[in-house]
């Protein structure tokens, strides 16, 4: 689904912050993306939602080299990604519910499999009683789960998250962390970014993408019976 080779990555005139990255991850695979602060965990994840583009080397998603296409066939690549940042980037003018079902509608489903599917997801995350709130109300955890539910709505091919669980009570964070599972069981390929080494030992039955000085090695995971976990799905 993804493959780098040998891509490096600049920002104007400067030192590189990645470089010679080499690394493919298979279609449904789950993979944490660690590094020490300033390894570049950041710039990678711009790369991976296509905000950003390497000034050099070979970078392809879904089997198609991103240096040879156009605007709309970027477009139509970033259509099949979902996104949690780690600034949340909800639109504070907007409730929960449309914030959440705003992808949903932007590809046309019908408004009544929107309310019954954004219902059901804002439940499941704890967020059922908030509904109509709007962002700027809600607190960091809050907006959070926000910013996490319309990412995973769509049931993208790739999901990319970003220190998704760090302003969560440790319920919560299982919680999510169990939809991305599932989100995964259904074949949806995951890259978390977190600092958090405890988070990644309950994980442990994923793989890891250690970023150091400008360069990704990849840890396979442990061998061992994963977690039984709830379903939204």
């Amino acid at each position: 689904m993804i493959k780098f080779e040998h891509v490096g990555l600049r920002y104007g005139v400067g030192p590189e912050v990645l470089s010679d990255v080499n690394f493919a991850l298979a279609p449904g695979s789950f993979h944490f993306l660690s590094g020490a602060s300033g390894a570049g965990k950041t710039s990678l994840m711009s790369l991976l939602y296509l905000g950003q583009y390497p000034t050099r080397g070979l970078m392809s998603m879904f089997g198609q080299n991103i240096g040879q296409m156009d605007r709309h066939q970027i477009k139509k690549i970033r259509q099949n990604i979902g996104v949690v940042f780690q600034d949340f980037r909800l639109l504070n003018h907007m409730s929960a519910f449309d914030n959440i079902a705003l992808p949903l509608r932007i590809s046309g489903q019908p408004e009544k499999e929107i309310k019954a599917n954004v219902e059901e997801l804002m439940d499941w995350v704890g967020l059922g009683e908030h509904r109509h709130m709007l962002p700027r109300a809600m607190s960091g955890g809050q907006q959070q789960r926000v910013a996490i539910a319309r990412a995973v709505i769509t049931r993208p091919r790739l999901l990319l998250a970003d220190e998704p669980t760090g302003n969560l009570d440790d319920e919560i964070g299982m919680r999510l962390m169990g939809l991305f599972d599932q989100l995964n069981r259904m074949g949806t390929t995951i890259v978390v970014a977190s600092h958090n080494t405890m988070l990644m030992e309950k994980f442990s039955h994923h793989s890891r993408l250690i970023l150091d000085r400008g360069c990704v090695r990849l840890i396979e995971p442990k061998k061992g019976i994963k977690e039984r976990l709830g379903s939204i799905f």
